[in-house]
């Protein structure tokens, strides 16, 4: 299957750096090969290799951004490149010139920041209708950013919105943490997604319309 998806995609991933210099340079992994995530998604080897020659022949550094945010970037990656496990890349922060920069390398010198997350369009996938994985054959990579590790909400977010740009609907976890990011409260945020997403989900799995399920929750307004 081959499309280019219209909302930007995010995957996370842990990650020890070889190494963090003291002048903002660090080397790791930005996606690995192999592994199939909670999401049922399985990156194939080679999905970056087009992506990669092309940022090549641009002559530009691939964007480090905090946490998948368009308007902070705090530095970029000279090399990339695909090996037997995975992504490799060699970035480097703006630590002397960004404030941000530098206190995302002091965080990752610490491993309080401790994962990276890249940002791509999917170009070709395939799905195994059996196991409900999918893999990912080919990616558009579009940044790489550092990330808090397994607390990366606006990456999920992101995500949710680039599900109901896609016609399809949230989990209950990824409405919850868009409507948290959107200024609700925990508790709001659990009992709109329970007792609004839930119905519309099995509305959807009966039979539904996507059409009027993603008409409500793109119109939701609640007043607590």
């Amino acid at each position: 299957m081959k499309h280019k998806n219209k909302g930007i995609q995010h995957k996370q991933f842990a990650f020890k750096t070889d190494v963090v210099n003291e002048d903002g340079t660090f080397t790791g992994y930005g996606s690995v090969f192999g592994n199939i995530d909670s999401y049922k998604e399985i990156v194939a080897p080679g999905a970056f290799k087009e992506s990669i020659a092309a940022i090549k022949a641009s002559g530009d550094p691939l964007p480090a951004l905090w946490n998948h945010r368009p308007y902070e970037p705090i530095g970029g990656y000279d090399i990339l490149q695909e090996d037997s496990h995975g992504l490799r890349v060699e970035g480097w922060l703006l630590v002397n010139q960004i404030p941000r920069a530098a206190e995302v390398h002091a965080l990752m010198k610490r491993r309080v920041v401790k994962g990276l997350s890249i940002g791509y369009y999917v170009l070709e996938d395939s799905w195994n209708e059996k196991t409900g994985v999918r893999t990912l054959i080919k990616l558009d990579l579009q940044e790489i950013s550092p990330v808090t590790f397994a607390a990366n909400v606006e990456a999920q977010i992101e995500s949710v919105k680039s599900i109901l740009a896609q016609g399809n609907l949230p989990t209950l976890s990824q409405f919850e943490d868009f409507l948290r990011e959107s200024g609700y409260s925990k508790s709001q945020a659990t009992i709109i997604a329970s007792k609004g997403l839930k119905e519309l989900l099995s509305r959807s799995e009966s039979g539904g319309k996507n059409s009027d399920a993603l008409s409500v929750l793109q119109n939701f307004k609640l007043s607590i």
